[in-house]
Parts: C-alpha cells; sequence; structure tokens
C-alpha cells in the first residue's frame, strides 16, 4: 500500500508561531542527522538501503516511544519509493512525527532528505509512513494520548491518517482480491530464449541475532531485519543482471510475530519476475531457536533497475520460472506491477491533468476509493477559505488556488449526525432537494462503503445539452468521535457507459460532504466541490453573489433531512 502525493511534504512545516510569540515544535517529533561514512556505502559509494532503512527505523520508534511514554515495536512500515541514492560524504537528515495515535497504536510520518555540505543544496530521498505500537512490561494494553494538530499540515496528516489505517488494516484482503480479479488478464507464462533460470538468483542466507541486533526490549531491531531483507533481496537481483542494481521500491513491510536474542533469523530471496527496465524481488524472513519449527517473522516485494551511468534504466535478461510455485510467483508479479501502475497514476496525479476521470475496474477500486476520501479530507483541512456570502444560516466559502476553484458550503440542521449520513449517502435521494440532480441511476454497488452511479443535469442555456457525470461515491464513518461522517465524490469512467449524444459528458474532480456531530441534535454539514470549467456556468453567478441558488438548495436540504429524520434510510440492491 502507497500513499504518496498525499501529504508527502509533511514534515516541512513552516514555523508556526503561537499567540503567546512562542515557535510551536511538534512535541513528538525527533530529528537524526548522520554523515555518510564508507562503512555506510555499498561498492558504489552509496548509502546502502539497509543502512537507510535502520536510521529510519530507530528515529520513528523514538519519536512513537516520546509519545506513548513506554517501550514500541515496528508493526508495519507502509511502500517505500526511493527517488535518489545517497553519495558518500553526503549527510541524511531523518524527520519523525507521530501523525495520529489509535488506541495502543500510532502512526509515524518519516521524512528523508540528503545534504550536500559543500553546496548547502538539500532533496528529498523518500517518505514513509510506520506503525509502531505501544507495550508496557505489566500486562494490560496502553490507552494511547490523543495527538493534538496545531497546524495545517498536522490537521491534514492526522485526517488521513485514518484512512491510511483502513488500508493497512485491509491490505491482505486486497492483495488477495486483486490478484484473483487480475489472475484471468495475465495470461501464461512466456518462454524467452536465453532466459535466465529463477534458480540461479535464489538466495538462502542465516543471521544469528546478537545483543547488537536487540532494540531495548531485547526484541531484534525492526531497521536491523529490514536491512537483511535489503541484503539478500539484493544479492538476488544482482544474479539475474550480473551487475550492481537499484532498489526503487518497497512494497509494505509487515512484522507478523518477533524474534529475539538468539534466534537464527532465515532469509530467502528470489526474482519473481523480470520486465524490460524493473525486475520484483520476493524476499521473507523466518526465525527458529533449537528444533523448533520456522516462525514467519516478515516478508516484502522490492523493485529493482539497472542503471547506466548517466542513470538511466538498463534493458533486463528475461526470467525462466520455476515450475509450479515459480509461475505462480511469476504471474502475481504481473499483477503486482499493474497495481502498482494504477496506484501510483491514481494516487499521485496531479490535479490539472486532463482527463480528470480515470478507468474503474475491480483492481484499482480501492486506491480509488481511497484518492476520492483523501481528496476530500484536504480539502476540508484547509485554512484560506474567505467568506464570500451568508444568507440565514448558509455560508458560501472559496478560495482560488493553482487556477482551481473551490467552494463549501456550510449550514446547521436539527437532525442527528448518523442520520444525516444516512439520508445524504444515497445520491439518488439527492434528486428529493437538489435541482442540479435531474436524474439519478445507481450502477454499481462495490461494497459497503462505494457505489458507482450516473448522474444527469439539466442545460444551463434554453435548447443547450444537459451534462452526465459517472461518479465513485465513497463513504466513511468516524473512526472515533474526533472524525466527521465523509460522503466522497469523484468522476471515473465505465466501459459500459460511454458518452452519448444527449448530454455532455462532465468530470467532477472532488466533491462531497463533511457531517459533524455538534450535539446529540445539531449537525454541522459542509458540501465542498473543486470546480472545473465544465460546471463553472452552475456555480459563477452564484460566487457573484448575485443568486440565492445555493441558499435554496441547502435549505431544501435542511427541509428534506427534518422530513425525514426519523426515516429508515435504506440502500436498494443494486443494478448490475
Amino acid at each position: 500500500m502507497t500513499t504518496q502525493g498525499a501529504g508527502t511534504d509533511t514534515m516541512q512545516d513552516p514555523l508556526f508561531i503561537l499567540e503567546t510569540g512562542e515557535v510551536y515544535r511538534n512535541p513528538t517529533e525527533v530529528k537524526m542527522s548522520q554523515i555518510v561514512m564508507p562503512c555506510h556505502a555499498n561498492h558504489c559509494g552509496e548509502l546502502s538501503v539497509g543502512q537507510l532503512l535502520k536510521w529510519m527505523d530507530s528515529t520513528a520508534c523514538l519519536s512513537a516511544e516520546r509519545h506513548a511514554g513506554c517501550s514500541c515495536i515496528t508493526a508495519s512500515v507502509d511502500d517505500i519509493h526511493f527517488e535518489h541514492t545517497i553519495g558518500v560524504g553526503k549527510v541524511v537528515n531523518i524527520i519523525a512525527k507521530v501523525n495520529r495515535a489509535f488506541t495502543s497504536s500510532m502512526e509515524v510520518g518519516i521524512l528523508a532528505t540528503c545534504e550536500d555540505l559543500y553546496t548547502d543544496k538539500q532533496w528529498r530521498v523518500c517518505n514513509a509512513f510506520a506503525t509502531y505500537v505501544a507495550r508496557r512490561t505489566e500486562a494490560g494494553k496502553v490507552q494511547l494520548k490523543q495527538v493534538i494538530p496545531r497546524t495545517q499540515l498536522e490537521q491534514m496528516e492526522y485526517s488521513l491518517a485514518a484512512e491510511r489505517r483502513r488500508m493497512r488494516l485491509i491490505h491482505a484482503e486486497i492483495i488477495t482480491d486483486l490478484l484473483s480479479s487480475s489472475a484471468a488478464q495475465l495470461g501464461q507464462c512466456q518462454e524467452y530464449q536465453d532466459a535466465v533460470p529463477a534458480e540461479r538468483t535464489r538466495v538462502e542466507s542465516v543471521e544469528l541475532v546478537l545483543p547488537p541486533h536487540a532494540n531495548h526490549q531485547v526484541n531484534t531491531f525492526g531497521g536491523q531485519i529490514m536491512a537483511w531483507m535489503e541484503n539478500v533481496a539484493t544479492i538476488a537481483a544482482s544474479r539475474l543482471c550480473n551487475a550492481h542494481p537499484t532498489l526503487k521500491t518497497i512494497d509494505m513491510f509487515h512484522f507478523h510475530g518477533p524474534s529475539h536474542i538468539g534466534d537464527r533469523l532465515v532469509l530467502k530471496a528470489i526474482v519473481n519476475n523480470a520486465f524490460k527496465h524493473s525486475m520484483e524481488v520476493g524476499v521473507c524472513a523466518e526465525a527458529y531457536q533449537g528444533g523448533e519449527p520456522l516462525r514467519h517473522i516478515n516478508s516484502a516485494f522490492m523493485t529493482f533497475e539497472l542503471l547506466d551511468k548517466e542513470k538511466k534504466p538498463c534493458t533486463l535478461p528475461r526470467i525462466r520460472p520455476e515450475p509450479v510455485d515459480g509461475k505462480r510467483r511469476y504471474q502475481e508479479a504481473i499483477a503486482r506491477k499493474k497495481i502498482r501502475l494504477d496506484r501510483k497514476y491514481i494516487i499521485s496525479c496531479k490535479q490539472t491533468d486532463v482527463p480528470l476521470s480515470v478507468p474503474w475496474d475491480p483492481s484499482n477500486q480501492i486506491y480509488l476509493s481511497y484518492n476520492n476520501i483523501s481528496a476530500l479530507k484536504l480539502m476540508d483541512a484547509r485554512t484560506n477559505w474567505m467568506l464570500t456570502s451568508e444568507k440565514i444560516k448558509v455560508r458560501l466559502y472559496t478560495v482560488e488556488e493553482n487556477q482551481m476553484l473551490c467552494f463549501k458550503v456550510e449550514t446547521h440542521v436539527g437532525v442527528p449526525a448518523e442520520q444525516t449520513f444516512h439520508l445524504l449517502t444515497d445520491l439518488r435521494r439527492r434528486q428529493e432537494w437538489d435541482p442540479h440532480y435531474e436524474k439519478c441511476e445507481m450502477i454499481i454497488q462495490v461494497d459497503e462503503d462505494d457505489t458507482l452511479y450516473r448522474v444527469a443535469t439539466p442545460s444551463v442555456s434554453k435548447g443547450g445539452k444537459g451534462q452526465d457525470f459517472i461518479l465513485l461515491a465513497s463513504r466513511r464513518k468516524p473512526c472515533d468521535a474526533r472524525d466527521p461522517y465523509l460522503i466522497a465524490l469523484r468522476s471515473v469512467t465505465l466501459p459500459t457507459h460511454p458518452p452519448t449524444e444527449d448530454y455532455t459528458r462532465g468530470e467532477v474532480l472532488c466533491a462531497g460532504f463533511t457531517i459533524w456531530e455538534e450535539s446529540t441534535t445539531v449537525t454541522k454539514i459542509t458540501y465542498y466541490n473543486q470546480a472545473t470549467p465544465g460546471v463553472f456556468p452552475y456555480i459563477s453567478t452564484d460566487i457573484a453573489g448575485l443568486s440565492s441558488s445555493f441558499y435554496n438548495a441547502f435549505s431544501a436540504c435542511s427541509h428534506f433531512l427534518e422530513t425525514n429524520k426519523n426515516s429508515q434510510a435504506t440502500v436498494q440492491p443494486c443494478a448490475q
């Protein structure tokens, strides 16, 4: 799972001055600076990724323990993409801080940058999100104190952490589903002449866990395990290309259990598949003591490239998979590559890219849903909204940024938040109060949280065409009392619903509702829209303050909610 593109510069928060005049610094923030010595480097004079992972894990663990006030262990590390290598003599600066605490676990954001002492230049190497679990020596779970976000960036990461946590908890299920849904598209393993047998790349190595490898809890240091895994994966990749490859991406590390001093750690790696310019290496770590069976500690998939002198990717040899299990790994590597490309495009897609809509299919559903919710949360976290107009408890705010006009409409209703959420969740009921929703049909009920709709809106000019939209609606209930209910909307494309002559196909980049419970009977509703040129005609007069349609629509929405405050809201079966 990756979360690139959403809050990736989280540590570069400008100085925040408190009302007292003091400069604010996040109380969980920990910084580490290390100069890269030859003992930290590989044969190319570049910092070993394994060493970087150890430093990152140490820094993040110290941040987690500063917040928890007790010992913490590494539970998982999200996908990491390495943007640059680091040479001997350069300085590595690592900043870590706790984004959000849950019951006994917390998310720590980590940013690693490189500094050239001679030119005073700095550049980003990678960022990551790691989960740590607090553990006390006495029995019983820890109840972590809340993180209080103070700046806009902290609020943004705090909000997104809940969505990233949701992704982690279902990570294994997501991958299994995506691999099975992609299996039909993968085809058979192709036979290539001069292909390298996968067996030639197989590596098995054993490490004895000694006191220097352990943390202050006498468990094997998580960063050390990741470094050993990177080492054997690099050997496997080198055996394929008979050269020294560069590690570009690591899929999520998930620690299934601890290991201890005295354990023998068995590390295994093999190249699963080789593409034109990249290869995937599967690596796992297992532990044992004496005659006991192996315990699975960790596994990951690492993507390597072979770079020439100009740092451009070289063409790699093909791989011949081992019979049976090797063929399965070969095909799964193709599926994971597809997932990575979908994920990279969806999550890191610039808001100025055209088209705004991206294809929907089951293999990218989870990332589209994540991006949909994250985009709404990012809009909600903005602090530079300008109040444009206010008419009888309905407020209209706008902000213009990067040639995009964003607006939000805010009001209060005397309806419980959960009932408000249920009533606004089914977009087909929006026709009952919003004149812009001429037609709305459900296309697919993807799951409990996500639904695809086709929405048609009337023409803004006499005799003109109306617009229609294919929308992914993603819903989230609060993670806890500090979160709102969310209903996020974004455009997607579906082969079964191409544009028609009767309507102009419109696009929604980001829209939706946040629903906050202010009391058991009062709810604050905020509607957001990141307006694209296609919807300007609908809102330009409202923004200018020349129309009352926003006020009328939200008055109608309030009336609709209050009329149905005691009704049982249900979602009808989907049209498949």
